[in-house]
């Protein structure tokens, strides 16, 4: 009889978790920057809302982009060193399970036990064995590149909307304040969220991520309003 592990486990939702967290983060930042710099130069409305919209498709295709080629590469990695561990257990069956063996009881388990534990998971599948527990490779963290690049692009535009959506809304007396300022608390919800999620402390990740953020928003609206003044 086959038992499967159902039990849900935080570390299962990391690649995803960590692409879609990044992703709302950057649209938001990035694009509340744009719209604060080109709103502090004295831009018209429309401008402003242009560059918020060119701001969103360009990010989320840089981000999807960049997101594709850096877990592919990982990807690649896992791969090569699967190819390259299969062709050590074909050379050297016994010389694989002592260095199984080896680290079973570094972990703690006694000589004939941790033996016997490497036996027979190498008896069910070598390779996987080794992959888990000599290279660190499971099914919860394998790099799946589409997943993670679809995640990146989607949660980078949706964050980016929001920015966008309140200087549609937003008379330009009171544009700069309210984007910044629903876009520090967008940015504080979802960094609580993303440390809830994952299990981290709440309030750290809170003022790590607002504090970044104003900074980047800061420093962008004080290069728009330098330039603007000068144009």
């Amino acid at each position: 009889m086959t038992i499967r592990h159902s039990e849900p486990h935080r570390i299962q939702h990391i690649g995803w978790l960590r692409a879609a967290v990044l992703g709302a983060n950057d649209g938001i930042v990035s694009t509340a920057s744009l719209i604060l710099g080109v709103a502090s130069a004295h831009a018209s409305h429309g401008n402003i809302l242009l560059t918020g919209i060119a701001g969103l498709a360009a990010g989320a295709m840089s981000m999807a982009t960049g997101e594709y080629v850096s877990v592919s590469s990982q990807a690649d990695t896992e791969k090569a060193a699967l190819i390259e561990e299969q062709s050590e257990l074909d050379a050297d069956f016994p010389r694989e399970q002592r260095e199984l063996t080896a680290i079973y009881v570094h972990r703690g388990l006694d000589f004939p036990l941790a033996k016997q534990v490497a036996e027979k998971l190498m008896a069910h599948d070598a390779l996987a064995a080794h992959a888990h527990d000599e290279l660190g490779i499971s099914e919860m963290t394998t790099a799946r590149p589409l997943q993670a690049a679809l995640a990146s692009a989607c949660s980078f535009a949706a964050g980016a909307v929001l920015p966008i959506a309140v200087a549609a809304a937003t008379p330009d007396g009171e544009l700069v304040f309210l984007i910044a300022t629903t876009a520090l608390v967008s940015l504080a919800l979802l960094g609580a969220l993303a440390a809830k999620t994952g299990g981290a402390k709440i309030l750290p990740g809170v003022i790590r991520i607002t504090f970044w953020s104003s900074l980047a928003m800061g420093i962008t609206a004080g290069v728009g309003a330098l330039f603007g003044v000068g144009a």
